[in-house]
């Protein structure tokens, strides 16, 4: 028995100080504060933002519930090993092996150490070079993103999406809310080539495509530091594929901000007041990631420039003459690139992590 003693002794040790650097009493007394706030009558005055903050007090408790829940565990099995005698060591070895396992599932958000990684995502995926086949690459990661959030309960809206006049898409933006969901996806940041036969070329020819990847940190804050004398606001017609009322109403919003010379454009909603809300957000998902990216401490020191590129590419997915699909940064590969257009992005996204977290201790 003193070997699972120890065990549970070192499980311990370790829980406790993960428990303490995620700061979950913390997290407890904020979320009793959500549980407060949601009990209002007054949140249902505005349905939106109530419905938000429900679904934001469901994901945060979730997460806070597994710590205390495998702590309370931990504890029973402790004491239980105390008054056990030889013939429960079985047992309770089970149970010590159980534990472990769910611990090192929840330690892994101790990865997340970047600034917005415990908060929500917005994804915008642009078609590249490669005409049609480059919009339906995009298309392909669309989907393949959407899979990836419906198979690890996150929830996906998509807020844009401009399709392509033959097929495809030109541009998608995609929302996603779920305990660190940007720290989960800010390895997809950047340019994914595509290479396999064309199915849109009357030669069935090798065809190369590409298609850009932002993911942007969701951070209502900096819209509010955003200066009003900064933004050029256009209010214009909807364009392109729609259903009703598209070419109608004057309700798609462009924002330009000036000192950086970003621009947003959003005519997805029929609202007009809707299509600037989400343009904000988006521009100021944008900036935050600038403002990191050039070390500043405040919008105002931004120059111009975009977080990401098209000379980032980060990853190819070959369909021909093989199939592979290979991660440039970490050199992580898989050769089912079926699954991983599938939404099977978990072990890029792992590799990715591990990188990241090697290079810190390392100082890089």
């Amino acid at each position: 028995m003193s070997k699972l003693s120890e065990r549970l002794h070192n499980l311990r040790s370790n829980f406790d100080d993960a428990y303490q650097r995620l700061d979950i009493d913390g997290k407890t007394k904020e979320l009793k504060k959500l549980e407060d706030e949601v009990a209002q009558p007054d949140i249902w005055h505005n349905p939106e933002y109530a419905k938000n903050k429900i679904e934001e007090l469901s994901m945060r408790k979730k997460m806070v519930d597994a710590w205390i829940i495998l702590r309370g565990q931990i504890n029973d099995a402790d004491e239980l090993l105390s008054l056990a005698d030889d013939g429960l060591e079985a047992e309770i070895a089970a149970q010590i092996a159980d534990f472990e396992h769910q611990f090192g599932e929840l330690q892994k958000v101790l990865r997340f150490f970047g600034r917005y990684d415990a908060g929500d995502v917005i994804l915008r995926i642009t078609a590249g070079v490669g005409g049609v086949d480059a919009m339906d690459f995009a298309e392909m990661l669309e989907r393949m993103y959407l899979r990836f959030a419906e198979k690890n309960d996150i929830k996906a809206r998509i807020v844009e999406r401009v399709a392509g006049e033959e097929a495809g898409l030109k541009t998608s933006v995609i929302e996603m809310k779920a305990p660190y969901a940007f720290g989960r996806l800010k390895s997809e940041n950047g340019v994914h080539r595509l290479v396999r036969l064309s199915p849109f070329n009357a030669d069935n020819l090798r065809q190369t495509s590409f298609a850009l990847v932002e993911v942007l940190p969701v951070v209502d804050k900096v819209v509010d530091e955003i200066d009003p004398k900064d933004l050029r606001i256009d209010i214009y017609r909807s364009g392109g594929h729609g259903g009703q009322s598209v070419n109608t109403t004057d309700s798609a919003v462009r924002i330009t901000h000036l000192p950086t010379g970003m621009v947003v454009a959003i005519q997805n909603e029929r609202s007009q007041l809707k299509n600037k809300a989400m343009a904000l957000k988006i521009l100021a998902a944008k900036l935050a990631g600038l403002r990191d990216e050039q070390h500043a401490e405040n919008l105002k020191e931004l120059r111009a420039g975009k977080s990401a590129d098209w000379g980032s590419q980060i990853r190819n997915y070959v369909l021909h003459p093989y199939t592979l699909v290979k991660d440039t940064r970490t050199k992580h590969e898989e050769h089912d690139a079926a699954a991983v257009i599938g939404g099977k992005i978990d072990g890029f996204i792992e590799a990715y992590l591990a990188d990241l977290v090697e290079r810190r201790e390392n100082g890089a």
